[in-house]
């Protein structure tokens, strides 16, 4: 080791706080571990000087976007509510203070009268994917493993892969849901259970009975992370309550998606208090306490405008149909979806290089996943973007 990465890491791990340190070596991390542990969430000068994770790429798509029509991150087509633009703007004029009118407790607020969840069960958060990791970090070790479905979003495997933490990925059902019972049968004493619905990539609902099955059936001392980041666009029952009803649930939700904030970075988690104080301390709170105050006041005002968002759901899910109807008529075989995005079954065709043909005619579609090679992820963009799609498949598949 030499001088300047000792530095590094006595930098880094002081950073971290002695509590977190103590916790983490408790959990059956080495003290060689911390400075890694450390990076993911970019404290102290570690980041700077050897790189983070795979996994932190920012958010930057890839390929750089520069397609005519871009459907394939799982974007919405179109920026904020407009009550969301005009507190937003509204805001700038203030942006010489950290907290104006106290927006942070503002927000809180809009979320507890949404969701009906008490205040201290609720922390805001620049986007999802923090918190998904932090979580991943918090109740996840070299003996507590990850379990997830296979296919989802990745986030939450790729972060415990890295750390070292066993991760076991489930095959969906017949109907593309997590599978519950095969996920508590792959690790009965993992840390966490990861679940993302509608999930991601396919667009499909786990009920709520099945999840709350598993949380009366996992081991004590276990969490249930639920990721709803796609939940308005389905327009279905929700598990905040649950996350007030059980210590051990994790609610997360994210602005980038419906809300057409991807590039404001706004979320929320709703949990225990005790859960919350866990997933702060490796940065003393500053990733959920100190979010820009414009993304703050346009996701308040965004949350509260129930007709705007029902409309821009129905508008999804017009463009969505018009869509699966001309796939439908080519004979192109579609999965069962309930969120703004779908999966297409290529059969004997590459993912990749299907892709990589829409991306000739300048359309942008999605990736796809190891375990259906032929199967790609379609973004539901606006009508005029979904008619651009169509047009490119029927020359792709001519």
């Amino acid at each position: 080791m030499t001088e300047a990465t000792i530095t590094i890491t006595i930098t880094t791990t002081a950073t971290l706080g002695a509590e977190a340190q103590d916790d983490l070596l408790t959990r059956g991390f080495a003290r060689r571990d911390l400075a890694r542990i450390a990076a993911v969430f970019g404290v102290g000068a570690l980041a700077a000087s050897v790189g983070r994770p795979a996994f932190a790429s920012g958010g930057v798509p890839d390929p750089a976007p520069t397609a005519k029509v871009r459907i394939g991150a799982n974007e919405c087509w179109t920026g904020p509510l407009a009550p969301g633009q005009k507190a937003a703007a509204a805001m700038i004029a203030m942006g010489n203070r950290y907290s104006p009118h106290d927006e942070r407790s503002d927000f809180i607020k809009a979320v507890m009268s949404v969701e009906g969840v008490p205040f201290d069960h609720v922390a805001p958060w620049p986007g999802s994917s923090d918190p998904l990791c932090r979580a991943v970090v918090t109740y996840c070790s070299p003996t507590k493993g990850l379990v997830t479905a296979d296919p989802t979003f990745e986030l939450a495997g790729r972060t415990a892969a890295w750390l070292g933490a066993p991760v076991k990925a489930v095959p969906l059902t017949a109907e593309y849901t997590h599978d519950v019972k095969a996920m508590l049968a792959a690790n009965p004493d993992a840390g966490l259970y990861y679940i993302c619905t509608p999930n991601n990539p396919t667009g499909t609902i786990t009920p709520l009975a099945d999840i709350e099955w598993l949380i009366a059936n996992k081991p004590a001392g276990s969490m249930v992370l639920i990721d709803e980041a796609y939940t308005h666009f389905a327009g279905v029952p929700v598990a905040s309550s649950l996350a007030v009803k059980h210590p051990d649930v994790i609610v997360m939700r994210t602005f980038s998606k419906l809300f057409g904030m991807a590039g404001l970075r706004m979320g929320y988690v709703i949990t225990n208090p005790a859960n919350l104080t866990k997933m702060m301390r490796y940065d003393g709170g500053m990733q959920s306490g100190a979010l820009p105050v414009t993304s703050l006041a346009c996701a308040t005002a965004s949350l509260t405008a129930a007709p705007l968002i029902a409309a821009r759901r129905a508008e999804m899910q017009s463009a969505r149909g018009l869509t699966l109807d001309h796939l439908k008529a080519r004979g192109v075989s579609v999965f069962p979806t309930n969120a703004n995005m779908f999966m297409i079954d290529w059969k004997t065709r590459a993912a990749k290089d299907m892709q990589a043909a829409f991306r000739k005619q300048s359309v942008e579609i999605g990736r796809s996943w190891p375990i259906w090679p032929t199967v790609s992820r379609v973004t539901v963009g606006s009508s005029a973007e979904m008619k651009a799609f169509c047009t490119a498949l029927d020359k792709v598949i001519a």
